[in-house]
């Protein structure tokens, strides 16, 4: 981690707080994740609360790393595999989870979110 030259010593100290800030949301995503993946298994309810709260925390994460050049990899993986995993495993995937998960896969790769509500182009 360097700092600019006329920076004085807070400055990587500042550095280190975000990248570890950025670190924890990570872990939470995959955790959120994990708790996730282990009520969905094909057989039964989908786990729509839990989907919903990795969606949220996975939000977080998103924002939080949206001017940054570098991304988690566990974290870029599992959102670039989700849309499918929910579509091939489970034929009771609602319509919803499917469409959040492309939605995180754009807000992350492309900083783009397709999602409109309240900002609908004048005609729609």
């Amino acid at each position: 981690m360097s700092c600019e030259p006329n920076c004085d010593a807070d400055c990587s100290v500042e550095i280190f707080m975000h990248d570890s800030d950025t670190d924890k949301l990570a872990e939470n995503v995959m955790d959120a994740y994990v708790e996730f993946q282990s009520r969905f298994n094909g057989k039964g309810p989908f786990p729509m609360n839990y989907f919903q709260t990795f969606f949220e925390i996975a939000v977080l994460y998103i924002e939080s790393v949206k001017n940054s050049p570098m991304i988690h990899r566990n974290v870029a993986s599992t959102i670039s595999d989700l849309s499918e995993i929910l579509e091939l495993t489970s034929s009771h995937t609602p319509g919803r989870a499917i469409a959040d998960a492309d939605r995180l896969k754009c807000m992350l790769f492309s900083e783009y979110d397709p999602y409109f509500r309240g900002h609908e182009p004048p005609g729609l």
